[in-house]
């Protein structure tokens, strides 16, 4: 099939690999054209994602209309932040019989809304789009190695999340679908939230018991806020929550526990974003999912002590000790 992959960081890359590994035609847009010119000098993407040989069936460019030309499925995997902008300029080279697979696990600051709900805000007056959801525990360089990996497909429309299931599982990549967008994107997105916290449990040298602790509750607080949206709550036993939450909170390529880690060491926020060239989408989605809490009326102690590290500058004890000292309560 003609691929088009919206993104190349770590995790756009690696798709594009992955789709391009498998027989697609795939053509990659970068915002920077220095890594256009380098993958098609040295077939790496040695800015985000070093260190792995992009096939040659992936073809790298700067232009959003080249890229789109007779594309039959666009997988969106731009930063959370810049979604809306970037799909207003992907409007006019788009078509009602593309299937757009959102990959982007993140929450709009401004909005709340997931990434599926930006992509028909902007789409809505033009044609309803054909939106798949994609999420689930899948560092990039994990993916580009080969390492067996599953994710879940999500869609309203069976047709679609089965098509993206066959297009793009292989020996390596196994897909599993579902029909519950709200619940995977919701889980993809909190997930990094929870990361953040994991980060901050390292970065305090605490060990194991509260490491799982935090795990365990955080998948109690992803539950109660999918719920409260209208997802369902097994998808958070499932690979976009559980699965994919135990992966960013446990695992050291995880960008969102990085930045908790530094946190806990007692480094402030700009300090620790300064050193890196990648997005951890949990700040900015910290912000959000506090936002969409409250509108819903969803207790998140847990996000709300991280929301208090990154953006009211509490210590890390500080939090964690109100956390502890919350009136006591029944588990369920």
């Amino acid at each position: 099939m003609r691929v088009a992959v919206i993104g190349s960081g770590s995790w756009g890359t690696a798709l594009a690999m992955l789709a391009g590994q498998i027989g697609h035609q795939v053509r990659l847009w970068a915002f920077e054209a220095e890594v256009v010119a380098t993958i098609r000098a040295t077939r790496e993407n040695s800015l985000f994602l070093p260190g792995f040989r992009i096939p040659d069936t992936v073809v790298p460019s700067h232009a959003l209309s080249e890229v789109l030309t007779d594309a039959e499925i666009v997988m969106l995997v731009m930063p959370s932040h810049v979604c809306r902008s970037l799909l207003t300029e992907i409007v006019p080279h788009a078509h009602e019989r593309m299937i757009f697979v959102s990959a982007t696990k993140g929450l709009e600051a401004d909005t709340h809304l997931r990434m599926d709900e930006v992509i028909r805000a902007v789409m809505k007056d033009h044609f309803e789009p054909r939106l798949v959801v994609l999420s689930g525990p899948s560092f990039a360089a994990e993916v580009a190695r080969g390492d067996p990996t599953a994710v879940v497909a999500a869609s309203e429309m069976e047709e679609d999340r089965l098509l993206v299931q066959e297009s793009f599982s292989s020996g390596a990549f196994r897909i599993y679908t579902s029909p519950d967008v709200i619940g995977v994107g919701i889980g993809g997105s909190v997930k990094n939230v929870m990361a953040i916290a994991a980060g901050v449990v390292a970065g305090l040298g605490w060990g194991y018991n509260t490491a799982a602790a935090l795990i365990t509750r955080g998948v109690a607080e992803m539950t109660r806020l999918a719920v409260a949206a209208g997802g369902r709550p097994e998808s958070m036993a499932g690979l976009a929550g559980m699965g994919d939450l135990v992966l960013t909170c446990m695992g050291a390529l995880s960008r969102n526990r990085r930045v908790g880690v530094e946190l806990g060491k007692g480094r402030r926020l700009e300090d620790i974003l300064a050193e890196t060239n990648t997005v951890a989408e949990g700040v900015n989605t910290t912000r959000a999912t506090r936002g969409l809490g409250q509108k819903l009326g969803i207790e998140l102690p847990i996000t709300e002590g991280v929301y208090d590290m990154l953006y009211e500058r509490k210590s890390p004890r500080a939090a964690a000790a109100e956390l502890m000292l919350r009136p006591l309560r029944d588990e369920r």
